[in-house]
């Protein structure tokens, strides 16, 4: 009996979430809007301000905890304490006690960063505030648009309707596109292409206006490994820190591994040539981790998030919060691969030809 009260209240909030609560449908998005424009530094992206947010949060976590050490941890600032001792200890497993020290501070910057961008990425707040935006493609199908936001301290602020009406105009109606105050003013062809999608429309006759609600609203907050920079400049950073930790340990000979030519000094053509290739491969294969790192992170969330929206519009309440389990999991599992993989070609940089054998 139970059960069935179960699966019935579940149906229930599906049917309700699907025909009372479905919004606007999803832009998909690659590159990251704009929100800001500042004179200093000029254009500020939505994935940009929000990792200010999360950099700001890290900061103000690690002097809160870093001021309540005691000897014995408890609280709050000891499940940190916990977490951090817990990735030290794995560090110290892969890399050994002392390049365990030396490769830490990286590979946990890197893991908290990526983990907390991609958990505050899955916060409600994410995609749903922003600015409006005028879409020229909505312009050409004649679609009336005019601004649907909330003055909010000063700032106009958009939200996301609830499922857009739609009107019709016939022909020889006029609509405009009002955005800052600048009016356009659009006449439909006489066919029947001339539907428009507004909320809360309202239409008349030749030289009256059609208003409404139909646009895109560029986010505040985004998460910030959907933006492809964040993830490539974390994999240069990872680059340069291996690539410098290699020549510090190993000196000039570290880059033997990319340019052995002592071989062909030698006389042996046939050796020397080989090792040459293997070495242009091997110059190769270490500038592509650049790559794969940038878009295994990227590809991983940014497909997340496309999950998430799609699956709020088409089925919200319960069937999106499997999603929500499933991007946790993914979110933690990305911040580790990432942070690991780094550490792993720092231990190989530092080692030894003869340590790599083995």
């Amino acid at each position: 009996m139970r059960a069935a009260i179960i699966a019935v209240s579940l149906l229930l909030l599906v049917g309700i979430g699907v025909f009372f609560v479905g919004g606007a449908s999803p832009a998909i998005i690659v590159a990251p809007e704009k929100v800001f424009h500042w004179p200093v530094i000029g254009g500020v992206t939505n994935t940009m301000f929000t990792s200010w947010f999360v950099v700001i949060f890290l900061v103000v976590l690690a002097f809160s905890v870093g001021r309540r050490l005691s000897l014995v941890p408890s609280g709050f600032s000891g499940a940190v304490e916990a977490a951090v001792e817990a990735f030290y200890n794995i560090v110290v497993q892969v890399a050994g006690e002392k390049n365990g020290r030396r490769f830490f501070p990286l590979a946990a910057t890197i893991f908290f960063f990526i983990l907390t961008s991609n958990y505050f990425g899955l916060l409600p707040i994410n995609n749903v505030i922003g600015l409006t935006e005028v879409n020229p493609g909505f312009a050409d199908k004649h679609v009336a648009m005019s601004q649907s936001e909330i003055p909010i301290v000063g700032l106009n602020v958009a939200y996301i309707p609830t499922t857009p009406d739609s009107v019709d105009l016939a022909a020889g109606e006029k609509a405009y596109i009002e955005y800052n105050g600048e009016r356009e003013y659009k006449t439909p062809k006489d066919d029947h292409s001339n539907t428009a999608p507004v909320k809360e429309a309202s239409h008349s006759h030749e030289g009256e206006t059609i208003t409404g609600f139909n646009g895109l609203i560029a986010p505040y907050f985004r998460s910030v490994m959907t933006d492809v920079n964040a993830p490539l400049a974390i994999a240069i950073f990872s680059f340069l820190f291996v690539e410098f930790w290699g020549l510090q340990t190993l000196g000039v000979s570290y880059l033997s591994k990319f340019f052995s030519f002592g071989k062909l000094l030698k006389g042996d053509i046939l050796g020397g040539i080989i090792d040459v290739f293997v070495g242009l491969l091997e110059f190769v294969s270490e500038l592509s981790r650049m790559v794969s790192f940038t878009f295994r992170l990227f590809g991983n969330i940014f497909a997340g998030e496309v999950l998430l929206l799609m699956m709020t519009f088409l089925v919200p309440f319960v069937l999106v919060d499997v999603f929500y389990a499933l991007e946790l999991f993914v979110g933690l599992i990305q911040a580790f691969v990432f942070a690991m993989l780094t550490l792993v070609f720092a231990v190989t940089a530092v080692s030894h030809h003869g340590d790599e054998a083995h």
